[in-house]
C-alpha cells in the first residue's frame, strides 16, 4: 500500500492540471456511481489526507483510496494508457487533460460539506496542514499494550505512514516493531522523526531514509538476510498485522533493535 509521500505526490500531480479546469467528460466504471456525470463541472482542488485522494468537484467530493494496487495517471489526449482500460475505475476529461484511477480500492462521491464522513476518523496528517504531534502522541499511547508497529501504521493515530516507513522508523529509533508502546523510549521523537522523514521525501520520486539519494535508500525494509548497514548482522524478517488478512512483513536488525 502506497506510503502517504506517494500519495501527497499523485494529489499535487492531479491538482497541477485539474485545478480550475471544467471537466468535459466523467466516466465512473464502478457499480455505485456508473450513472454519474460529472461533465460542466470545474475541480476546484485535488488534495491528500493521509493516504486518501479528495477531488473536489463543485458542491461533490470524489474520495478514492489506492490501497495496494490503484494508481492515478496524468495523460494527455491521444495517448496510449501505461494500464489496460478494464482497469480503469475513474476517468475525468478536461480540454487538454485525461485523468485515469486504475485499481482503485475506494471510489465514492459524498457531499462536500459532508468529507468527514469519508476522512474524519483519521488521526493528524503528517503531510497536511493540520498537522498536530501532541495529537499524534496521545493516540499512540492510548494503548500501550499494542505493539508499536501496528499502533503506527493505524492511520486513526496518525495518518499517511505505510509499511516502508514503520519498518524504518522502528529501526531509527532502535526499537522492535512488536515491542509494546509502554516499552517505546520517547514517543514524541519518534512522531517528529515520521514528521520530517514523510516531509523530506514528499517531493522525491525516489524516497530515502538513510540520506543516501542513489542505491543504499533503506536501513531494513527488504533487506532480509542481508547484513545491517551499521553493524553487519543479517537483518531479519517477519510478520505483524492485527489479523491473517493484515499481515504486512517486517524487517529488523536483531542487535541494533531491542
Amino acid at each position: 500500500m502506497p506510503e502517504g509521500d506517494t500519495v501527497y505526490r499523485a494529489a499535487k500531480n492531479l491538482d497541477a492540471v485539474l485545478r480550475g479546469q471544467t471537466l468535459t467528460k466523467s466516466d465512473f466504471r464502478v457499480p455505485a456511481f456508473a450513472t454519474v456525470d460529472l461533465t460542466g463541472r470545474a475541480v476546484d482542488e485535488v488534495l491528500s489526507v493521509g493516504k486518501h485522494l479528495l477531488h473536489r468537484i463543485g458542491d461533490v467530493t470524489l474520495h478514492t483510496h489506492l490501497k495496494m494496487e490503484g494508481s492515478w495517471h496524468v495523460y494527455r489526449h491521444g495517448t496510449t494508457w501505461k494500464r489496460p482500460a478494464y482497469q480503469a475505475r475513474v476517468v475525468l476529461e478536461t480540454a487538454d487533460w485525461v485523468a485515469v484511477g486504475f485499481d482503485l480500492g475506494i471510489v465514492e462521491l459524498v457531499p462536500r460539506d459532508d468529507e468527514e464522513s469519508a476522512v474524519g476518523y483519521l488521526g493528524p496528517d503528517l503531510l497536511g496542514p493540520g498537522w498536530d504531534s501532541e495529537v499524534a502522541v496521545a493516540n499512540l499511547v492510548r494503548d500501550p499494550d499494542r505493539e508499536i508497529g501496528l499502533a503506527l501504521l493505524d492511520q486513526r493515530n496518525l495518518a499517511g505512514i505505510g509499511n516502508v516507513y514503520r519498518n524504518e522508523l522502528c529501526f531509527l529509533r532502535g526499537v522492535l516493531p512488536t515491542r509494546p508502546v509502554r516499552e517505546v523510549e520517547n514517543v514524541p521523537k519518534m512522531v517528529d522523526l515520521a514528521y520530517r522523514l514523510l516531509q523530506a521525501n514528499k517531493d522525491r520520486v525516489d524516497r530515502t531514509t538513510t540520506g543516501q539519494l542513489r542505491g543504499q535508500t533503506d536501513w531494513v525494509y527488504g533487506r532480509a538476510g542481508r547484513p545491517c548497514r551499521r553493524c553487519g548482522t543479517k537483518i531479519r524478517r517477519g510478520t505483524l498485522g492485527e489479523s491473517e488478512l493484515e499481515l504486512r512483513d517486517t524487517y529488523w536488525c536483531p542487535r541494533c533493535q531491542t
